[in-house]
């Protein structure tokens, strides 16, 4: 991949310190070593952003293994500095890079909490997987805390295991071509620094703006959803997204329960 033409496109952004592997087992887990080596700024740490072509260890939300064929993906793992930002806001900042992902991605939409689907025209119909976002909370030795986002996005056709072809989809089948990675990799960074961060970040920031055109984005809201939780399971419609992103599920006593951690199912009519 080498990504000298994503390189060139993201200089003099902050997310200039673009690097890339062939291999790797995480680069979710690769990130903080990177971010240590690299060592103090002297100031606001600006963000380090990892590509590789292909992971052993690649993982999604609940412990789930993330399948690739080398070559076929783009998986980016993007480590973004929040000693300066408020704690409130930290658990928008996936929600960020999930929007930009998805205007990277033409034709796809977020499904709470960290997936980027594919939906048919018909109110129900049911959507495909195209990628997932998985982001951790770390501490940085000696440079400070840092919240760690992967993305993972079947951009050929091959990132799809044969098994899953019915859950899951390419960008190439939705654009019915072939995909420039590096293209979508800059749409995506140069979308978040640009558009998405700068409603987050600044404490000055209205983030009822980044809420509202989250929610233009989602294929959650408005439908009827099981949501699976550590104690219970929740079945209601998702009728809105609170400040922090989380999201609220009214059941069918139209009781609202908001919910920030939770395993969401999107029901068609012969699962109610």
């Amino acid at each position: 991949m080498g990504l000298d033409r994503a390189k060139a496109a993201l200089a003099g952004t902050r997310f200039a310190d673009l690097r890339w592997v062939a291999e790797t087992g995480s680069t979710n887990a690769d990130l903080p070593a990177l971010l240590a080596d690299r060592g103090p700024s002297g100031g606001p740490p600006p963000p380090l952003v990892l590509v590789a072509d292909h992971q052993t260890a690649g993982r999604g939300r609940l412990d789930r293994t993330w399948q690739d064929t080398p070559g076929s993906s783009l998986l980016v793992s993007i480590g973004l500095g929040v000693a300066d930002l408020s704690p409130d806001r930290l658990t928008l900042l996936p929600a960020a890079v999930g929007a930009a992902a998805a205007d990277a991605c033409a034709g796809t939409r977020l499904k709470w909490p960290n997936d980027l689907v594919v939906v048919g025209d018909a109110p129900d119909a049911p959507e495909r997987k195209l990628g997932g976002i998985l982001s951790e909370y770390v501490e940085v030795p000696g440079v400070g805390p840092f919240v760690v986002v992967g993305v993972g996005l079947n951009l050929e056709d091959d990132a799809v295991p044969a098994e899953l072809t019915d859950e899951a989809t390419s960008l190439a089948a939705v654009l019915g071509g072939e995909v420039d990675r590096e293209v979508v990799l800059t749409d995506l960074l140069v979308g978040l620094g640009s558009r998405w961060l700068p409603l987050v970040e600044p404490a000055t920031a209205d983030t009822d703006e980044f809420l509202a055109a989250y929610r233009a984005r989602s294929a959650t809201l408005g439908r009827r959803v099981r949501v699976e939780l550590a104690d219970a399971v929740l079945v209601g419609t998702a009728v809105d997204l609170a400040v922090d992103g989380s999201l609220v599920v009214e059941d069918d006593q139209r009781v609202r329960r908001t919910v920030s951690v939770g395993d969401v199912v999107h029901l068609r009519p012969a699962d109610r």
